[in-house]
Parts: structure tokens; C-alpha cells; sequence
């Protein structure tokens, strides 16, 4: 398999990942989960099911620590776990999951603007590249401001066939009707994609010289399991509110945080290694097309008008910073073969002038 095959089938597996913790963790709050505990049950699950592989395979080849790099994991897991996962979980429980798939699209916006100012991407405004990726983000950012703030009316897509029992249980309970807020709900899932986006531009930096994705991610699930705890803590510390004997609650909190952790965390950490965090980010509008499916199937969920507009928006805005982005690393890695060309014809010269 080629090398840049293997890095886009692993994003593609981590979407699919997220869009189906959206609806099992969707589905965890309609019974009445709270949010926050679902998050401080997510890193505790996280940090058991990584431990033991940054454990075999990492240990004996550690880099070295310094006090940048723990620095950095204490940031990361303030801002990629406790941070960007709090934010998410409570206001995916105040909207839709196909609300929740479609604003986390402006994560590769917000991470090209934060790339910008941190001096990991640079802009050209005389190239199309440059004027492509800067475009693609100002339609991100209006296709989300649409979707938060529009809605009108509802496309009749027709009632879904399939009858899932649980769902029709929770259809019309009063966690679903009274607790939706559409626009707490699009606002938490905005500043967790900003949030987020400054946790990959971390990762971008960390793994230039910690370049150990399993051992990080297992050191910030830990972090994060006392931070989201305590969090949880200070809003629910009834027993009855920690419980895992609802099936739906034990399944999404084992899913939430070992495949949606422990494994995809540890992907994206190892793609952004090598191909960037403009190129991880990238992925997201797929999560958007199955969650939409998956809910309308399942949860029922009925799409707006200005939902489906500002989803287009988003997804055409990611793929002119795509197209920006490609257009660019073509160039790099042109001026990159010139370069060694030039080199290798140098380094021919000087043996022909040893010989001579």
C-alpha cells in the first residue's frame, strides 16, 4: 500500500470512529447520562485501554523528556481532552448530532488561521493556492454561522424504516424536547472545534521531538481523567448520576473512550507526524455525511433548511483549503526533487574534477 494511502485510510477509519460516538453518546444523554460525567468516564476508559501499548511499544524507545515536552502534554490534555471534549459533549447534548458533525468542519478553518499565526503554514496571496485556502475559510466560517443561527424550514426526507426500539423509547421523553438549545448548542460545539484546533497545532510541534504518539496520549488521558472528574464532580456527585447500569451509558462511555481515545487520538497523533495537521483536519466533513444518515435512520432527527445550506458551505470551504493545501505540497516537493537533483549533479562535478 502506498505511503499516502495508508495516512487517508486511517482518517477515513477515525471519522467513521466519531460519527458513531456521536449517536452513542447522543443516545447515553437522551437516558439521562450527564454530559460531563460521560467525558470523565471517556479518559478513565482511555487511559486503562492505552497504558498497556505505550507500555509495549514505546518504553524501551522513549525520547528523551524535557520541560517543553511535559509542558506541552499538560497543555494538550487541558485543551485536546478536558477542554475540547467538556465543550463538545455538553453542547452536542443542547443540539443535534448532525449539528455536532457538521460545526466540527470548522476544525480544519480554525487550525489553518492558528497554523497561520504560529508559523506553521504560510500564505501567498499572489498564488492560487493561497487565495483558495483563504477563501475556503471564510466560507467555513459563514456556512457555520448559517447553520447556527438559520434554520428554517424542514426538508421532508420521509420517515426512516428501520425501528430501533431504544430510540423510540426516548422519542418525545422530556431530556430530548426541553433540553435542546440551538444556540448554547452550536456555540460550545465552535469553541470546541477552536480548542481543538490549537491541540493539533501542539501535536504539530510535540512530535517533532516526542515523536512517541501511544505514550503521549496515554499521559494525557491521565491528565485529563483527574481534570474531568474533578469538573464532573463540582455539577454531580450523586451515585446514582456515576452509575453504568444502563446498557446505553456503559456502551458509550467504553466506546467513547477506547476507540474514540485510545485509538483514534493515537492515529491522528501519528498522521500529523507525518503529513501536518492541515491534512488530519481535512477528513471531518465525512463524519458529517454517515452522522446525518445514521440519525435520520435511527434518532429521527429532521434536517433544516439553513442546515443543510451551511453544511454545503462548510464542506465546499474545506475543500478549496484542500485543494490550497495539495497545490502547495506539489510545489514543495517539486522544489524539493530540484534540489536534490542539483545536489546529486554537484556532487557528480566534484568526483569527475577529483579524477581529472
Amino acid at each position: 500500500m502506498g505511503s499516502g494511502m495508508f495516512p487517508l485510510l486511517l482518517m477515513v477509519v477515525v471519522q467513521f470512529v466519531y460519527a458513531g460516538m456521536n449517536i452513542t453518546s447522543k443516545l447515553a444523554m437522551l437516558s439521562g447520562m450527564n454530559p460531563l460525567i460521560l467525558v470523565a468516564y471517556r479518559q478513565i476508559f482511555a487511559t486503562l485501554s492505552i497504558a498497556p501499548f505505550a507500555y509495549w511499544f514505546e518504553w524501551n524507545t522513549l525520547p528523551k523528556m524535557t520541560k517543553r515536552i511535559v509542558y506541552q502534554i499538560i497543555l494538550s490534555s487541558l485543551l485536546g481532552i478536558t477542554g475540547n471534549q467538556v465543550l463538545f459533549f455538553v453542547g452536542l447534548k443542547y443540539s443535534t448530532a448532525t449539528i455536532a458533525s457538521a460545526l466540527t468542519n470548522l476544525l480544519p478553518a480554525f487550525t489553518f488561521i492558528l497554523a497561520l499565526i504560529f508559523r506553521q503554514e504560510n500564505i501567498r496571496m499572489k498564488d492560487k493556492a493561497g487565495i483558495a485556502k483563504v477563501f475556503g475559510t471564510f466560507l467555513c466560517v459563514g456556512g457555520a454561522l448559517l447553520l447556527s443561527y438559520y434554520h428554517g424550514k424542514t426538508i421532508g426526507l420521509g420517515e426512516s424504516s428501520i425501528h430501533w426500539r431504544f430510540s423510540e423509547k426516548m422519542e418525545g421523553t422530556i431530556s430530548y424536547s426541553s433540553k435542546t438549545n440551538l444556540l448554547l448548542g452550536p456555540f460550545a460545539i465552535i469553541c470546541s472545534a477552536l480548542v481543538w484546533a490549537l491541540w493539533f497545532i501542539i501535536q504539530a510541534d510535540m512530535s517533532k521531538t516526542f515523536s512517541a504518539p501511544y505514550t503521549s496520549t496515554a499521559y494525557m488521558c491521565f491528565l485529563g481523567s483527574f481534570q474531568c472528574v474533578a469538573i464532573a464532580l463540582c455539577f454531580e456527585s450523586t451515585a446514582s448520576a456515576w452509575s453504568l447500569n444502563n446498557a446505553m451509558r456503559l456502551i458509550s462511555s467504553l466506546y467513547a473512550g477506547v476507540i474514540c481515545t485510545g485509538l483514534a487520538y493515537c492515529l491522528m497523533s501519528w498522521t500529523i507526524a507525518r503529513k501536518g495537521p492541515l491534512y488530519v483536519s481535512i477528513f471531518s466533513p465525512l463524519q458529517l455525511i454517515i452522522t446525518a444518515v445514521v440519525s435520520w435512520a435511527l434518532l429521527r432527527e429532521k434536517l433544516y433548511l439553513g442546515t443543510v445550506i451551511g453544511s454545503l458551505l462548510i464542506v465546499l470551504g474545506l475543500y478549496f483549503v484542500l485543494w490550497g493545501k495539495n497545490k502547495e505540497m506539489n510545489k514543495e516537493d517539486i522544489i524539493e526533487v530540484r534540489i536534490i537533483e542539483s545536489i546529486k549533479d554537484n556532487e557528480k562535478d566534484e568526483k569527475n574534477d577529483l579524477k581529472l
